[in-house]
């Protein structure tokens, strides 16, 4: 199973990919929408987790264009904004096959959510 971190903060989403690394999965990391449209552009990947709130593309516009190159990518969102503007902002344009955390996240709990995605009841 291959695995897209996005996320802005670069010691943030390199250790959430080597602590799945280290549970087995495959894992690449960009920390701009550039990077991981260029990203999947050669590789497939099951699951992106993505930063909500980012500089220049949001994690929800950034799920539009990867779809858009790979439409069975799944996502689940991770935000450090626990206002609840921002997840009513963001729950329309979040379907039942998409998962919302909190950071900082229990690398368990998305681990457990990841497999939720995969394993199809979470679609």
């Amino acid at each position: 199973m291959r695995i897209l971190l996005v996320d802005d903060e670069e010691e943030l989403v390199s250790a959430m990919a080597e602590r799945l690394t280290l549970r087995g999965l495959s894992v690449d990391w960009a920390r701009t929408a550039e990077q991981a449209l260029e990203m999947v552009q050669y590789r497939d990947y099951e699951v992106a987790v993505v930063d909500i709130k980012m500089p220049k593309v949001s994690g929800l516009e950034l799920k539009k264009r990867l779809e858009a190159i790979r439409p069975s990518l799944r996502f689940i969102f991770m935000s450090g904004h626990k206002s609840a503007n921002v997840l009513a902002d963001t729950q329309g344009e979040l379907s039942d096959s998409n998962y919302y955390l909190l950071k900082p996240l229990d690398i368990n709990h998305l681990l457990y959510k990841i497999n939720e995605l995969t394993s199809g009841s979470g679609r």
